[in-house]
């Protein structure tokens, strides 16, 4: 098996560091977000096994100062935007 084949974007995956789901270094290599076949920015969480994506409602801010979240569920295909850095274990 190579690398290109295993090399895909966590189950779920958080931009808040205070959540157990956030990975800086998934997020420092950029992952993209397909949901329901339209690519999506505004993602602050996913889960591909479950099938739904947390997005901002519109400017609307909860007491606290954070983006109100609502869930969307559909089809959730992440990506990778840059390629792995290659190791010394690669050879390269």
């Amino acid at each position: 098996m190579t690398a290109q084949t295993t090399d895909a974007p966590p189950d779920r995956l958080s931009i808040d560091p205070a959540s157990p789901h956030y990975d800086g270094v998934a997020l420092a290599r950029g992952v993209g977000i397909r949901f329901r076949g339209s690519e999506r920015t505004d993602v602050e969480e996913y889960c591909v096994s479950e099938n739904w994506i947390r997005a901002p409602a519109g400017k609307t801010r909860d007491r606290k100062g954070n983006l109100l979240l609502v869930k969307l569920t559909g089809p959730v295909e992440p990506y990778f935007v840059a390629p792995a850095a290659p190791t010394a274990a690669d050879g390269n």
